[in-house]
């Protein structure tokens, strides 16, 4: 396809390619953010002999023979060891340097480094995020957002979503804390050597030899292994999760996951390590199988509360607790429904109300949930509805249906 060259128009740099090519483009970084993104999320056994690999020319990369090789079965076993052999390093960063995690940290960054200078991509804090940026990519792109803005948001700040906030969050409370030791997400690092390929797929960064040759590395451990350290003389690595669920996040539009399961671990391991996730919120293992008002009163984490909550169902909840309500109306906004408001229990040490409402749209069993939010101490559900909404009461009482 010839490239079309088009005006510049209030101060925006000239549109180099036409958008139909810009679009397919956007296609093609929508292909590659699915592919990293599974082998982000797979379950499969490591490949170990292909992983062992990759280390193994790290090590030599920085001039240390390759190392022993140590696999446990999850993080958390594989923290266990680290600590009870006491591989730590001493708390002094210059003393790290000269590790091999170090020397392997640094390797990766200056490699990094290197691909952003050769780039004219900005950093996803540099550009201001509008709604253009919100829409899925080939609309994006077809609306005039450039191809390097639409690589940061589909393959970084997506796929870190799903992999960081997500997974690698859940897997850290299972953990051990050793703040003195480098750790690397294997199969989570998805969304770092995902996006260093997508800009170098569609010719947005010009790749040496070496640099190449590095993320060719960093791809095949994402590819073939779970978490791993290393050490002089020794790299401890991960086996992946045998279990992981996940459902699609709400209005995301760039494929983001979050962990959730009703009624098991979201994620597990093969020697029982296991984590309970509730739409992408970590809970203890009795917000799933036996929430309990006393539980539910006792806890202090606000969303793990809400979970539980949840779980038992609001209305449930209100009725065993014993709440006193404050205020009851119709809700305007939502015909048929009603607005509850309560005070909120004395141990959960808040002034905040309680509002009971209904969701205004079904869901996918079509039923139409119940839910609370915290409000402030209203006297009035209709006051407190309208604070929702950034209205007084008066006003939320002459709207006719909510959206």
């Amino acid at each position: 396809m010839t490239a079309v060259r088009t005006r510049a128009t209030s101060g925006r740099q000239p549109l180099i390619e036409s958008t139909e090519h810009r679009v397919d483009q956007a296609w093609q970084l929508c292909t590659l953010r699915d592919g990293w993104l599974a082998h982000g999320l797979q379950t499969a056994s490591s490949d170990r002999a292909n992983a062992e690999d990759a280390v193994a020319e790290l090590y030599r990369r920085i001039g240390q023979a390759p190392p022993a090789f140590l696999w446990a079965d999850s993080p958390a076993a594989a923290h266990a060891i680290i600590d009870a052999e006491n591989h730590r390093y001493s708390d002094s960063t210059a003393d790290l340097v000269d590790e091999a995690s170090g020397r392997i940290a640094d390797l990766f960054r200056t490699s990094r480094n290197r691909l952003h200078r050769r780039s004219r991509r900005p950093h996803p804090t540099s550009f201001a995020q509008t709604w253009r940026h919100f829409q899925p990519p080939p609309e994006a792109a077809a609306d005039g957002v450039e191809l390097s803005e639409l690589v940061w948001q589909t393959m970084w700040n997506s796929l870190r979503t799903s992999m960081v906030d997500g997974v690698v969050a859940a897997i850290r409370a299972q953990l051990l804390p050793l703040p003195t030791v480098i750790t690397w997400f294997g199969q989570q690092d998805a969304y770092r050597v995902g996006t260093d390929d997508a800009f170098i797929q569609l010719g947005l960064t010009r790749c040496g030899a070496d640099d190449a040759a590095l993320l060719d590395i960093r791809s095949r451990l994402v590819q073939s292994t779970g978490w791993w350290w290393a050490f002089d003389g020794l790299c401890v690595l991960a086996e992946r999760p045998v279990e992981l669920f996940t459902e699609p996040i709400p209005g995301a539009v760039h494929h983001e996951r979050r962990l959730h399961h009703d009624h098991r671990p979201a994620i597990e391991f093969a020697d029982g390590t296991s984590t309970f996730v509730l739409n992408g919120t970590v809970v203890p293992e009795w917000v799933i199988d036996d929430p309990t008002v006393a539980r539910i009163d006792a806890e202090r984490n606000v969303e793990i509360r809400r979970c539980a909550i949840e779980r038992l169902g609001w209305d449930q909840y209100l009725d065993a607790a014993g709440l006193d309500p404050v205020d009851r109306a119709d809700d305007p906004g939502n015909p048929g429904c009603v607005l509850e408001l309560y005070s909120s229990p004395s141990q959960w040490r808040t002034s905040k109300r309680i509002l009971l409402t209904t969701n205004g749209s079904t869901e996918r069993d079509g039923t139409r949930r119940r839910y609370a939010i915290g409000v402030p101490g209203f006297d009035s559900a209709l006051e407190a509805a309208g604070w929702t909404y950034g209205l007084t009461g008066a006003d939320y009482a002459r709207l006719g249906r909510r959206t």
